[in-house]
């Protein structure tokens, strides 16, 4: 048996509308939305009465996707502060590709979205940034060059 894909990357948050505007002002499109609860959403999340909106964002190939959890009961916790750096334990970031960097990060901005550091060229290759947007989600920007 061998894995088939990486289906979706989950980002609980608090602003549900922030997150969806920043990931669609990042060129992603909304794939679809819902709520769930119910017994089998508990069992499987492995919480009590569970009720969560939830937001699919996709790439516009198709091919990756985030998927945006609002918990309405149990309320999220956040475990740590919103701003922890880049160095923090856990996954701390997702990288995309895009054609125009600077023109990313302006639209991004426009949302509120902060560069982490600066925008910087590697060799010959790429052009890199990190972007910290709502919720304190870091996400990195990469241009191919050439």
């Amino acid at each position: 048996m061998t894995l088939q894909r990486m289906d979706n990357v989950l980002i609980v948050v608090d602003d549900l509308e922030a997150a969806k505007a920043f990931f669609v002002a990042l060129g992603m499109e909304l794939e679809g939305e819902t709520t769930v609860e119910g017994p089998s959403v508990d069992r499987l999340v492995g919480l009590q009465n569970v009720g969560a909106s939830l937001a699919l964002m996709r790439t516009p190939d198709g091919h990756g996707r985030i998927e945006l959890d609002k918990f309405h009961t149990p309320e999220a916790i956040r475990t740590g502060p919103e701003n922890v750096p880049v160095n923090a334990l856990g996954i701390r970031r997702i990288m995309f590709t895009v054609d125009d960097i600077d023109a990313v990060v302006a639209r991004l901005r426009a949302h509120g979205a902060e560069l982490v550091g600066e925008v910087v060229q590697y060799e010959d290759t790429y052009r890199l940034c990190y972007i910290r947007g709502p919720e304190g989600i870091i996400i990195a920007l990469a241009e191919q060059l050439g």
